[in-house]
């Protein structure tokens, strides 16, 4: 199942849900009847599976068992979401707070630690040590899900998840790391000489051999990384209204970053205009030579015109992405697989 390699590793040396998804991705079926029949000019590469959060749609995301679960579904990288303890521990959540992703509501030992911050009142990560975040257990956010695995697992480490993806690779099992860090404007201020030890911290994991990513919402340090090491760097782009146009646009302007980064991870309602028609994102970054991996399909949170998730699928494939971020790997594995060789 794992065919990207060659592709991976050529775009990793070159040398370098902000926007809810109540967009509608309205004209979708318009978007999927321009690129349909142009498989063999739109997709010179296989596209990739990234594992998102895990296989987030089976089990509390950013867990190990959700990361394993990813890697024997067969998804070509799973995307840790990294933040960082009071004792400047790398450790994987979705965000700097955890009441939603953990039991830390139910230990009065911490209740004192509640505070506000950015106009959020909740527990954050960087008011914790590692041995105290250990004490807590991951919950799913998503109750519709089930919870029936709530309270299983513990909040893991970096170095732990590396450990997983090595066990998998002696077993013959190769698969990527999609790391994402957020809020590094906090951790900077935190941990004295922190970019540095992150940088060192990936280029560590490079040297594994194990096929990386590196990817932030934060486009200063994002270019910043990008110019200190050759790991491929992808730059985050959730849109905003255009006051113009009364659609989505990207947030930054795209030339600016066109020879700073090597790829644009992107909320899928940036692929079409407000008249449905496709946008020139993917176009403007192929012809830059960037890559355009796209966030997030959901196999049980669909746009509306859309009754079946291979459809979703099918439609970003036909619009040439490179990638597709998916809570539900397997699905988007199979729809990759029928795509790149129709019956």
């Amino acid at each position: 199942m794992f065919r990207c390699r060659i592709q991976t590793q050529e775009f990793q040396s070159g040398k370098h849900e902000g926007v809810k998804m109540r967009i509608l991705m309205i004209g979708a079926a318009v978007l999927f009847s321009v690129f349909a029949g142009n498989h063999a000019t739109i997709l010179a590469e296989e596209p990739i599976v990234i594992a998102h959060r895990g296989a987030s749609g089976y089990r509390p995301e950013h867990t190990l068992g959700a990361y394993a679960l990813a890697i024997e579904q067969g998804a070509d990288y799973i995307e840790p979401d990294l933040v960082v303890t009071k004792d400047g521990v790398l450790v994987a959540r979705h965000d700097v707070y955890l009441s939603s992703t953990t039991n830390i509501a139910d230990h009065a030992e911490f209740a004192n630690r509640k505070r506000t911050l950015d106009g959020k009142t909740d527990w954050f990560v960087h008011d914790f040590s590692l041995a105290e975040l250990k004490t807590l257990r991951a919950v799913q956010p998503r109750p519709s899900r089930g919870t029936e695995l709530d309270g299983q697992e513990t909040i893991p480490t970096l170095s732990e998840i590396v450990q997983l993806v090595e066990a998998h690779k002696g077993e013959g099992r190769s698969v990527g790391l999609y790391i994402e860090l957020k809020r590094p404007d906090i951790f900077e201020k935190a941990h004295e000489g922190f970019e540095e030890r992150f940088i060192s911290k990936l280029e560590k994991i490079k040297t594994a051999e194990i096929p990386l990513f590196f990817q932030c919402f934060d486009a200063d340090f994002t270019v910043r990384f990008a110019e200190k090491s050759d790991i491929a760097s992808v730059l985050l782009l959730g849109g905003q209204k255009d006051e113009v146009t009364g659609w989505y646009k990207p947030e930054v302007n795209l030339e600016d970053y066109l020879d700073k980064v090597e790829g644009f991870g992107v909320n899928k309602a940036l692929l079409v205009k407000k008249d449905g028609s496709p946008s020139e994102f993917v176009t403007v970054s192929h012809k830059a030579g960037l890559k355009v991996h796209v966030w997030t399909v959901r196999n049980d949170q669909l746009p509306k015109q859309f009754t079946r998730v291979e459809d979703e699928l099918k439609m970003l494939f036909e619009a040439g992405v490179d990638g597709v971020f998916a809570d539900f790997p397997d699905t988007a594995i199979l729809a990759r697989d029928k795509f790149i060789q129709p019956k």
